[in-house]
């Protein structure tokens, strides 16, 4: 006796539709995801104004002393390490955006994303940079001792791994790409 394919069919139906509505989910997901790294983003660059402005404001009393300008100096090196996190997090709620949901329209051609490698590439950046904003802020403030040393060696064995990643993850994204690409034409008949 021969079964009846009907049965099979509407399992079969059921379960994409599952699947598909599961995967609509996750997109929800991600969209909350990009949406609240945006929010961080934005949070830190308003508050990296706001502390400008009060920094500057407390120091145009002082202007000319020299405890005035190495506080705006720190300040200011501070302000970057903000920033450049803030633009972490910002380059992540476009990256997940664009990979997960759909191309970001009128951004910079710097900030598409193409890839997940991609996007692990352009926070690599920023991640190095900042580890070294931040240790030239902690300099900055040195008093003496050998405790900025841990910390630099500490930073310097951070950027030393990253790096490194990066040097590893760009050579596999070429070898990936060498064979994916199509043989050339024969120029021989």
């Amino acid at each position: 006796m021969a079964r009846d394919p009907a049965p099979t069919s509407a399992l079969g139906r059921t379960r994409s539709l599952t699947l598909s509505g599961a995967f609509g989910f996750t997109r929800l997901i991600v969209e909350l995801g990009v949406l609240s790294s945006f929010a961080f983003s934005l949070a830190l660059f308003i508050a990296a104004i706001a502390q400008a402005y009060v920094t500057i404001r407390a120091a145009l009393g002082r202007l000319g002393e020299a405890e005035t300008t190495k506080t705006l100096i720190i300040a200011a090196v501070e302000q970057a390490d903000t920033l450049l996190i803030g633009m972490a997090l910002l380059i992540i709620s476009f990256g997940l955006q664009a990979l997960f949901v759909g191309r970001v329209r009128n951004v910079p051609p710097w900030l598409h994303i193409e890839s997940f490698d991609d996007l692990k590439q352009k926070l690599i950046g920023i991640v190095i940079v900042a580890l070294a904003v931040n240790f030239f802020s902690v300099a900055l403030e040195w008093k003496g001792g050998s405790d900025v040393l841990v910390y630099g060696a500490a930073i310097a064995a951070v950027i030393l791994a990253v790096g490194t990643f990066s040097v590893i993850l760009s050579r596999q994204g070429a070898a990936r790409d060498d064979t994916h690409r199509l043989p050339p034409p024969d120029a021989h008949p």
